[in-house]
């Protein structure tokens, strides 16, 4: 008998995967960073790969070390790398690397040269985002650096890469001057005599919404697991993660009861009490007090009181709800329940944070659609 679970349906990953691949010429890149957005990181990047992406990306090295321990054989890109990481294992285990500074390539020589074979790179230009990615004005210096590095046997320059600022707001002109930056960007890489395989700029708005900046490679990442990026539109796309627990304990309480710390909440009326074994230790965010949305014996209900470290409790008014019943925090939505999206509104964030959020806590993850 479970207490509390997050369950991950694999089969919706392959058909998001699926469909993405579909609408567009391009390779795909599954994002599989932050422990595959709190999927998991390997179940999320086989499913991935099962479903036809060509890529996965992570952030970290040892993200990328991980997968590649676990037996992937994808082409991997790391792009968050601080200074002083041991960069010669990702060279070694065959890991594409991102640069984006002078001192960052020297790191990658130098990592080529530990490993004894050249560090396939992925020069990040900053169009705009003023986040990673070399300037404007740093990038002809880089690209200089990187063409004699390349031209030395230290490394290979295979991609050329940035990040849209506004591509989950269609329309946004923003969007539209980036990647004229990227453009420009990409006509000094071909005069610096650099010949990257790869040009890659579109992230899951931009890979569902604009085609024209699909290049050789598209980066989708939430919406291989079913979310959408835009709250207008689901385009099909079928969320993964369902989050639920039992109710552990039920009692009656009369009016005028306070409940939770700070007692702010006070039942209005006679009520039957639910407590529900999640709290912020397990990914419920604090600021969901009073305000998040759970389905429980058949209704949608409101979280009564503070979300605690390692429960909540819900006002269930006259309705008949007993221990063990289960009570769904968001999931597809698909049977009524609330999604991630209602979630983000009623706590004043977006979708991402609050799937990520339930990565790597004490609830257990189960996966449906585990093929051998």
């Amino acid at each position: 008998m479970w207490q509390a679970e997050v369950r991950v349906d694999l089969d919706a990953i392959r058909e998001n995967v699926s469909r993405l691949r579909s609408g567009t010429t391009a390779e795909l890149m599954a994002v599989v960073k932050a422990d595959g957005y709190g999927h998991g990181m390997l179940p999320a990047a086989r499913a991935a790969l099962d479903a036809g992406a060509d890529w996965l990306g992570v952030c970290t090295l040892d993200e990328a070390l991980t997968l590649r321990r676990a037996g992937v054989t994808a082409p991997v890109l790391a792009w968050l790398l601080a200074p002083g990481l041991p960069l010669h294992e990702g060279v070694s285990a065959g890991v594409d690397l991102a640069a984006a500074s002078l001192p960052q390539l020297d790191e990658m020589v130098e990592a080529s040269r530990l490993a004894g074979r050249p560090a396939r790179l992925h020069l990040k230009i900053d169009t705009g985002l003023s986040r990673g990615g070399a300037t404007v004005a740093d990038w002809p210096a880089l690209l200089d650096a990187a063409a004699k590095a390349q031209s030395d046997g230290q490394v290979e320059v295979v991609g050329v890469w940035s990040h849209f600022v506004y591509a989950d707001m269609p329309g946004h002109p923003t969007t539209d001057r980036q990647l004229a930056v990227f453009h420009e960007g990409l006509a000094m890489v071909e005069r610096a005599g650099l010949r990257p395989r790869w040009r890659h700029l579109a992230n899951s708005a931009a890979t569902l919404t604009r085609p024209d900046t699909h290049f050789d490679l598209v980066r989708p990442g939430l919406a291989i697991y079913g979310l959408s990026p835009l709250a207008s539109e689901t385009y099909g796309l079928r969320p993964a993660m369902t989050a639920r627990a039992r109710v552990m304990l039920t009692k009656r309480v009369p009016a005028g009861t306070g409940v939770s710390y700070g007692h702010t909440y006070t039942t209005p009326a006679d009520a039957n009490l639910a407590v529900v074994p999640l709290g912020y230790a397990d990914g419920v965010p604090r600021h969901a007090s009073n305000t998040g949305p759970v389905q429980l014996a058949g209704k949608r209900r409101t979280i009564s009181g503070r979300v605690c470290m390692d429960q909540f409790v819900l006002d269930c008014g006259d309705d008949p709800v007993a221990d063990g019943d289960v009570a769904t925090l968001f999931g597809s939505g698909a049977d009524g329940e609330p999604t991630a999206d209602d979630w983000a509104e009623a706590v004043g964030t977006i979708n991402y944070e609050i799937v990520t959020r339930f990565g790597g806590t004490r609830v257990p993850r189960v996966y449906d659609g585990e093929r051998p």
